[in-house]
């Protein structure tokens, strides 16, 4: 836990999460799948939805996120 007054620095990496079934599902494996590799997150903004169109069809929901993670030691 962070004593109070302590300085750290956080990077703020993209990544695009995606779903058959709804944004917030792919916002969910976006975080998810993301958690396993970067340590510490801290935020998720969602920064842009969209969805895949086949056939006059939305075949797959698609959501953008900027997270948040400590940086460094």
């Amino acid at each position: 836990m962070a004593k109070k007054g302590a300085s750290a620095v956080y990077r703020v990496t993209d990544v695009i999460g995606t779903s058959p079934n709804s944004w917030e599902d792919a916002a969910r494996i976006a975080v998810k799948t993301a958690a396993k590799s970067l340590r510490d997150l801290r935020i998720a903004e969602v920064t842009k939805l969209d969805v895949k169109v086949e056939g006059g069809k939305v075949v797959q929901f698609r959501a953008r996120l900027a997270l948040s993670f400590k940086y460094g030691g």
